[in-house]
């Protein structure tokens, strides 16, 4: 007898991940690898978000909190959401949850079921389609690519929304891509929303202050879907808390009830004390983190020049996050030593196993022609891995 749901068989594991290991046990075995696979920044916690976790373990925050997070810190999140985005929201509507991941989960599963579809604009995060997966709606895949910067446009969205659409979920800025919807897109596609009150937009905006050209607009300030819309966002990325586990939605009334109940019977509320430090963190002034986005932004322009000259490679700058996503559909098709190159999955096992660089193939983002690299990672490491590409496939374009 199969004891294995026909759920969990229905997932795949995830392919950063899978990745990562593969550089991590090679690491292991002895081999000299650079792995540019997790999107994870690479500086530590700020001091006074620490000391506020200190503060929380001293003050005996050891106890439950309410399940969608304590109200102090909901008020700080509905603060940050006024004071960043110009978006309106009660603490009522926020729920904080063990990171973004169950955030987008929450919603999901309250508005997801058998059978129902969810828009998926690829490239897309790699746990999305997974995701869908698990609460047994199916993806729709709206693809793009490097020429488009990797972005829908409202006409491709209204002709892929029907009777069966029940969500649209993507994140601006995108991880893979490093692209951002500007006001005016987003402006065009919530008009098209509109017209389907039946569909709930997902916006995660986790990147939000991995910005370096202006700030994001959320698909959220447009009134006439905001009923519709539901925010996602966290501690991970902007503050370098990537283990402390806390991300949050911000919904219409309507849909954070459902979140609440969900998260209720799944995990209850969120480590108590990373809430305490998250409070902490939501008040700070964002300027006092921005030296994070000024290193990330320095190793950008370095990686944007190094892989500009990698035979094949096409790629376009990165406005936001920190991945580049380049198009390598020059190499797919063709046998590199002794390696058939029938996808990007192919590719970046070719680079991890040859030039011992770890990236991440972009069949699992929606996007088989594509890798992701992550740049959250020493300007010697980014260097390094650019020139060990390079030399590996300069041959094979001589």
């Amino acid at each position: 007898m199969d004891k294995l749901s026909d759920r969990v068989k229905r997932l795949g594991y995830s392919q950063t991940f899978v990745m990562s290991n593969k550089a991590r046990e090679m690491k292991a075995a002895g081999i000299d690898v650079i792995s540019l696979t997790l999107g994870e920044p690479d500086f530590d916690v700020p001091d006074n978000i620490k000391q506020a976790a200190f503060d929380a373990i001293n003050q005996n925050y050891s106890h439950y909190s309410p399940v969608p997070g304590f109200i102090e810190l909901r008020e700080a999140v509905a603060h940050k959401l006024k004071r960043d985005n110009n978006l309106e929201y009660k603490p009522s509507q926020i729920c904080v949850s063990n990171g973004a991941k169950q955030a987008i989960l929450n919603v999901l599963a309250s508005v997801i079921n058998d059978g129902d579809e969810v828009l998926l604009p690829a490239p897309y995060w790699v746990s999305y389609d997974e995701m869908v997966k698990m609460m047994g709606g199916t993806s729709v895949m709206l693809p793009t690519s490097y020429v488009t910067d990797f972005k829908i446009t409202a006409e491709q969205l209204e002709e892929s929304i029907t009777d069966k659409t029940k969500a649209i979920l993507f994140s601006s800025p995108c991880n893979p891509s490093g692209g951002y919807y500007t006001y005016d897109e987003l402006k065009s596609m919530a008009k098209v929303i509109a017209k389907y009150p039946h569909v709930t937009v997902i916006s995660d905006e986790i990147y939000e202050y991995i910005n370096y050209e202006t700030k994001t607009t959320s698909i959220a300030q447009f009134p006439e879907i905001y009923e519709q819309t539901a925010v996602i966002n966290g501690m991970s990325k902007a503050f370098a808390m990537t283990g402390w586990r806390i991300g949050y939605s911000a919904c219409p009334e309507w849909l954070a009830k459902a979140c609440e109940k969900i998260q209720g019977q799944m995990t209850s509320g969120a480590n108590t004390m990373a809430q305490r430090a998250s409070i902490t963190a939501l008040k700070t002034d964002p300027s006092e983190y921005k030296y994070m986005i000024d290193a990330f932004q320095k190793r950008r322009d370095l990686v944007y020049d190094l892989m500009k000259e990698i035979p094949g490679f096409k790629v376009v700058l990165p406005k936001a996050a920190f991945y580049f996503f380049p198009d390598v559909s020059h190499y797919i098709g063709k046998t590199l030593n002794g390696t058939e190159i029938k996808d990007s999955d192919d590719f970046a096992m070719l680079l991890l196993e040859h030039a011992h660089v770890g990236c991440v193939g972009g069949v699992s983002f929606g996007s088989p022609e594509c890798i992701r690299f992550s740049y959250a990672a020493s300007e010697e490491d980014l260097r390094g891995a650019m020139k060990r590409i390079k030399e590996l496939l300069a041959p094979f374009n001589s």
